[in-house]
């Protein structure tokens, strides 16, 4: 991590996303290291506006986010705020998903409708909300810190933010057991589920701002090929030799697909974990049902359909099908207890609305993808 913006950072008076243009390069920081970059009602709203002011500016070639600190990247979004917001009947919980979904939407088609490449850095912790800004980019940046999570189902939500689509690139059933189970994998295995597209060393960010300075963008081209090439040698100057191949998931992932199997509903999933036998795969079964166990059965058979669903919809398409499950979970989901169990009272002991994957029903699901009243997210063309 850049150690000048670490240190800079610390001073909070600071805005909460630093915002500069070097040699044609957007580069926006998110500020709020304390909190491992995690995005408030305001930084989502500065990001917006940066990135739109920018597909104005005909100097603009290409954006960058990075986080400040040496945590991560960006831990996700400010759960405990949306919360209060429920509880309050303050429409903020409404207006920072429209806002978040806006600004995923927009990196998504950032390059496609502007012809801007976005480059995203993920050292470090980079979950939930982080996620949504970074899948969107055309270059992904991880390093040998990255640590990548969907980790919503913990505090009885799903995994949004564009989730739906961008988990559908990989197998049915490996998107199942990292968005049911939550559990944060490594650069190995974010290459092998096809959540970056380059590792480079953590300490080689350092520097950023000079190699981006020195990007000949004529030598470059006027092609997003081009541009993004020039990025990637700005963005990731030391290569690390890891790839798929190495990723740790690979010696399980044969129990994972047949587990997690898209035509097995939760109960089936847990059941079949209970009974695994084959000596290769027992301990990560018993693993993967203790973690499970802690989590709202309710919201884990919502995450199972909305992942599902998405692998059948457009980009678009997914974002308002998880808006209208996001605003049909704070009357009628987990979380306002999840939040309430595991980051506010930190009791660790949620009373979940099912106990157990039996006692969920399937028109209790199917109520969750109903349409709602409140405003689409989804402006296309982003404006």
């Amino acid at each position: 991590m850049n150690q000048a913006v670490s240190g800079a950072a610390e001073n909070q008076t600071q805005p909460e996303v630093l915002s500069e243009v070097v040699n044609g390069v957007g580069l926006l920081t998110l500020n709020r290291p304390r909190q491992i970059n995690a995005l408030s009602q305001g930084m989502v709203a500065s990001l917006n506006d940066a990135l739109k002011a920018w597909t104005r500016d005909p100097a603009l070639k290409a954006v960058v986010l990075r986080g400040a600190g040496e945590k991560g990247f960006c831990a996700g979004g400010d759960v405990r705020a949306v919360r209060q917001s429920v509880l309050d009947g303050t429409p903020m919980h409404k207006d920072f998903f429209i806002d978040e979904y806006r600004l995923d939407y927009r990196i998504h088609r950032y390059s496609r409708d502007f012809g801007k490449p976005v480059a995203v850095l993920m050292d470090g912790i980079t979950m939930g909300g982080g996620m949504g800004l970074a899948q969107g980019a055309d270059l992904r940046v991880l390093t040998e810190r990255a640590k990548l999570a969907m980790p919503e189902t913990g505090i009885g939500f799903i995994p949004d933010v564009g989730a739906s689509h961008f988990m559908s690139r990989m197998q049915a059933g490996l998107a199942l057991y990292l968005g049911l189970t939550g559990l944060p994998i490594g650069a190995a295995d974010a290459l092998l589920a096809g959540f970056g597209d380059v590792v480079t060393e953590s300490a080689s960010l350092a520097g950023l701002e000079e190699r981006l300075a020195a990007i000949d963008w004529s030598a470059a081209g006027a092609s997003l090929r081009g541009r993004v090439h020039a990025l990637r040698a700005a963005a990731a100057p030391k290569p690390v030799r890891v790839s798929a191949g190495d990723a740790s998931l690979l010696a399980v992932l044969p129990a994972v697909l047949a587990h997690f199997d898209p035509a097995h509903d939760l109960q089936r999933i847990l059941e079949n974990l209970e009974r695994e036998s084959d000596a290769r795969y027992a301990e990560w079964a018993h693993s993967t049902l203790k973690t499970l166990a802690g989590k709202s059965p309710l919201m884990m058979a919502v995450t199972r359909e909305l992942l599902l669903r998405g692998r059948r919809m457009d980009l678009a398409d997914c974002f308002h099908m998880e808006f209208a499950v996001v605003q049909h979970s704070f009357a009628h989901g987990d979380f306002l207890e999840g939040v309430r169990a595991l980051l506010v009272d930190k009791d660790h002991a949620p009373a979940w609305r099912a106990q157990s994957a039996a006692q969920v029903q399937a028109a209790q699901v199917e109520a969750f993808f109903t349409s709602t009243a409140a405003a689409w997210p989804i402006q296309d063309p982003p404006a």
